[in-house]
Formats: structure tokens, sequence, C-alpha cells
């Protein structure tokens, strides 16, 4: 099996530091987190940023200073979110990949979302895709449903992703695929060939499909984006969480890729 990429998503949108006193907020949190989590172990740093008050913000002056924070302490990839919050408009979403960072996410389709809906008609699809190719920004599709995958693959088809495909499956989410091995199989099973995933299991199911995905081949994002809890009633950090996955892999014999390793692999010059 190829080394397994482990992706720490550091913030999100919807954690609080009332969920969570080890939430990181401001960018220099950020910056220590994201060293944190490539001493233990993770390759792609996911990141959100937050404003004053501690609220989910795009704002790309954040951005640059969490990605400066991170940059002074150590080489772990920066895969900024294109996601943001629930209503934001398509050009606050943007605002992170005008900074040209190695990464961003791309969400290939609109999914329910808890009570709301993140929406993402195709029109918005393509400008974002559009967006990256213009600064170089290798995209991430950011899969919450089976169909995702197959608009995912007419943005390649259309020239608007070129290079190595990279997927991650998020699953759990109330509204969009449920954590089942079942129906991570079926997702591994639509993508064309050479393209390399990632699944990411929210909440309770952060752990077991990380195993499945270390076994299955794929790679792994964990992290307080996802789920804030290392057992049942226990907060955890984002190192934590990363450290765990290494301990399971290595006693699966998969070796842990290092950031040059995920450049390589996902095609991203440095």
């Amino acid at each position: 099996m190829d080394k397994l990429m482990i992706t720490a998503a550091l913030v999100g949108a919807e954690v609080t530091r009332e969920n969570t006193p080890h939430l990181p907020v401001t960018p220099e949190e950020i910056g220590i987190a994201a060293a944190e989590a490539h001493a233990a172990g993770a390759a792609i740093a996911h990141i959100h940023v937050r404003n004053a008050e501690g609220r989910p913000s795009q704002n790309r002056e954040l951005y640059r200073q969490a990605i400066e924070e991170i940059r002074k302490r150590c080489d772990i990839i920066v895969q900024v979110s294109t996601g943001g919050a629930v209503g934001m408009s398509a050009e606050e979403r943007l605002q992170p990949v005008t900074l040209a960072p190695e990464m961003a996410t791309l969400t290939t389709g609109t999914v329910n979302f808890g009570r709301d809906v993140f929406f993402n008609p195709p029109e918005m699809v393509e400008q974002f895709a559009e967006t990256m190719q213009q600064y170089g920004v290798r995209p991430e599709f950011e899969i919450f449903d089976v169909g995702m995958i197959a608009n995912a693959q007419r943005l390649v088809k259309k020239g608007l992703v070129t290079g190595h495909l990279h997927f991650d499956f998020v699953m759990g989410v109330p509204g969009g695929i449920p954590a089942t091995a079942e129906h991570l199989l079926h997702m591994v099973r639509q993508l064309p060939e050479g393209a390399t995933w990632t699944v990411a299991g929210i909440g309770r199911a952060q752990l077991p499909m990380s195993v499945l995905g270390i076994v299955l081949g794929g790679h792994v994002r964990v992290g307080l984006e996802d789920n804030i809890y290392y057992r049942k009633g226990e907060l955890a950090t984002n190192a934590q969480l990363v450290a765990r996955v290494v301990r399971i892999a290595q006693e699966l014999g998969r070796e842990i890729a290092t950031p040059d390793e995920a450049r390589a692999k996902l095609g991203i010059r440095r």
C-alpha cells in the first residue's frame, strides 16, 4: 500500500470553545496546532479561520496570517477550506484561494447539512474549479454523497481540473452519506483509475472510518473539525487524534507519509 497521508482538520466552522477548550481559534493557535499535528504524523493541515469574536470567517488576511504562522513552524501541506460556513457567498468562500495555497477543498454538490443546506450549484462549483486552476491550487474533491463523485469527473472532462485527482469522503454528516463500511466501499468503487482518497468520519464515526481507510489502502482525516472526543466523555486535541491513527497504522504495517511524500503523491509543487 501507499504510505498513509493523514490530514488534520484543525478548526472547522461549527465547533466552538464552549464545546472544547482545545479548539485553536487565533492564527497563532492554528499555527501551533498545525505544528503539533505535523509532529504527531500529519502531512496535511486542513484549515478554517475565525474572526476576533471566534465566529467562522473566510477573510483573506486571517488566512494569510494563519498560513504564515504554520509556515514559521513546519512544512506541513496547507489545505484551505472553500466551504467556509453555511450561508456564505461564493466570493467570500473563495478569498483564501487567492493566496495560492498548495491545496483547497472543492465540494462538488449541494447537500443537506443538519438543519441547514450546504449550497453548491453547478455554476458555483465550476467557478471554484476555475479559480483554483488560475492560482495553481490542487483541489481536494470534498464528497458528501455518491453523486458528487460524478460531478467531480465532469469537471475533469471539461478541463477545469487537471493533474492528480484526490477525493475526501466526508461521512456521517446528518443529511449526507452515512458512515458505514458498505457506503465507503461503494464510493471507492466509483473513483477513476489512479485517483487517491481520504475518509473523514464525523463524530463517533471518526475512529472506525479511520481504521477502514487504513486497511483499504486509502488515507485518513481526523481532527476537531469532525470530532472533539478521544473516547466517550474525554475531550481530545488535534495532535492526540493524529497520533492514534499513526499507532494503529503502524500496528497494521502501514507507513506514514511525510509532507514531501504526500506532495509527490498528490502532484503538488512546493
